[in-house]
């Protein structure tokens, strides 16, 4: 049995697709089917393709012979594995304890740039989902000692873990947000006899990116209504 487990990056083809990418190659089709370059049956059958797809590479299938759609992505960038060097200060904003009890912090608060999670024979929750971030990079160290941690973020943010276990278990999701400009959650720490991890929030999108999202979705909805 392995001592230590390490997590290594997922090339972009194989990351887990969210219901943000498959709405987005969703409208890449609706508009090919506007402008002729499928037909009805086409669509449909994409559609039904781009909904039972699990990865963004299965995705990017749909849409790779439609010109126009891949002029209107955008270049792919991947975030950053680890912040710049001083980016991130020692010191942390916050820290969430668990010795024998359990932590919670989740529902609208501020996120700072370094947050500490101790899980001592207890449970410690940190839920992104809802929070304001104030900084693009937010680095999360976790420990936990016969305990659990758990992480879960928006899906328009992107993701990153370091760490690993001693008789234990530290899997964190790699995850890229589509907006270069998009805050980066850094999950680092160490499992000994206990549980790190670090998800998406299914559904949960950070705020200001959700808007401008929803805007162009309007559009579109606009857009193909007056058809």
């Amino acid at each position: 049995m392995d001592l230590q487990k390490r997590t290594a990056p997922a090339p972009a083809t194989e990351l887990r697709a969210s219901d943000a990418d498959r709405d987005r190659i969703a409208d890449f089709l609706r508009d090919a089917l506007g402008e002729g370059r499928l037909t009805a049956d086409e669509h449909a059958e994409r559609v039904e393709g781009v909904l039972a797809a699990k990865t963004v590479g299965e995705l990017e299938v749909f849409i790779r012979d439609l010109p126009a759609a891949q002029r209107r992505r955008d270049p792919y960038v991947a975030a950053p594995s680890r912040p710049a060097p001083g980016a991130i200060p020692v010191e942390p904003d916050d820290n969430v304890v668990a010795v024998f009890s359990s932590a919670v912090r989740k529902g609208r608060w501020r996120a700072g740039r370094r947050i500490h999670a101790y899980a001592i024979f207890g449970s410690v929750e940190i839920d992104l989902s809802e929070a304001l971030f104030q900084y693009q990079h937010v680095m999360i160290r976790a420990i936990s000692v016969f305990g659990n941690v758990e992480v879960r973020v928006p899906e328009n943010v992107s993701l990153r873990g370091a760490g690993g276990g001693v008789l234990g278990n530290f899997e964190v999701d790699h995850l890229d947000a589509e907006d270069p400009e998009a805050p980066v959650v850094h999950v680092d720490g160490w499992a000994v006899l206990g549980n790190i991890e670090g998800r998406p929030k299914r559904g949960k999108l950070v705020a200001d990116i959700l808007d401008r999202v929803q805007r162009k979705v309007d559009r579109s909805l606009r857009k193909h209504l007056d058809r």
